[in-house]
């Protein structure tokens, strides 16, 4: 007998969204999801998809990257995407979130920071005092702009606030596509704030609220069953997970890694903390 149940596949997409990644550390991008979407959307029989997002942002390029292969699969496919926000999906978080068709959350998710930051640190009095005398030869006069290790200039922030607000447009003009008559005019909308799902509701950065299981057993029925999708971990896979995923690097490999590491955590943990998480 066959069954009536509902299969809806989804995918969790949680994290900072970083390019690349390091072997202590993975993070968002579109090559580490790339895989996990065309599988999404390989359920021929699903009448939609589910998406279940938790960041606090990070590149905007990775963001968008991932947002346009959701949103072109979703097209090729004919699919409905339901996005389902978990703690946060503020700023990169949310770029991602708007390929939805509908983006539900917990009333107490935080959603929006839709805004462009770039944080960094200046250590050139650091040097005066150790005594270290920073060298730097350039060909191009702008090659060395915003070196952490010497005083910043004026002129250098200027052009910075530039490419932030060709960025802010890329993504205000993505968010107001997606969100097309449901966005009020709240003039701090698009300023970098960010609020709560329930306060998202009133400003159109959220349709509903509520969990993913709930939702879709009563959008689709009591017997909907959600098959997650995950990557594959092959023979490879669990041999380096036995190992350990170092075995096999060279002690200064392994010490690149630790610093590149501890530097993306360092990164990862400044994202989250605005947010309070």
């Amino acid at each position: 007998m066959r069954s009536d149940a509902v299969t809806i596949p989804v995918i969790r997409l949680h994290g900072t969204i970083m390019a690349g990644g390091t072997q202590l550390r993975q993070s968002l991008s579109l090559s580490s999801t790339a895989a996990l979407i065309e599988k999404l959307f390989a359920y021929n029989d699903a009448p939609a998809v589910a998406i279940s997002i938790n960041s606090p942002g990070g590149s905007p390029v990775q963001s968008r990257l991932i947002y346009r292969r959701i949103r072109d699969l979703a097209s090729e496919k004919k699919k409905t995407v339901l996005v389902f926000v978990e703690d946060v999906a503020a700023s990169g978080g949310y770029m991602i979130a708007v390929a939805g068709d509908e983006i539900i959350a917990d009333p107490s998710s935080i959603v929006g920071s839709i805004g462009v930051v770039t944080a960094s640190f200046g250590f050139p009095e650091l040097l005066r005092k150790a005594g270290i005398e920073r060298r730097v030869h350039t060909a191009g006069r702008n090659k060395a702009v915003l070196d952490p290790f010497r005083p910043e200039k004026e002129e250098d922030v200027e052009r910075l606030k530039v490419l932030q607000l060709e960025v802010h447009e890329t993504f205000i003009d993505i968010v107001k596509e997606r969100r097309a008559g449901k966005l009020t005019d709240d003039p701090d909308l698009f300023t970098g704030l960010f609020w709560t799902a329930k306060r998202g509701i009133d400003l159109g950065l959220v349709d509903a609220l509520g969990d993913m299981r709930s939702v879709l057993k009563s959008r689709f029925g009591p017997k909907t069953r959600l098959q997650l999708i995950s990557h594959p971990r092959g023979f490879f896979g669990r041999r380096l997970a036995f190992f350990g995923s170092n075995a096999g690097l060279s002690a200064s490999d392994l010490a690149a890694s630790a610093v590149d590491g501890l530097i993306e955590a360092i990164e990862s943990r400044a994202l989250w903390s605005r947010f309070g998480l």
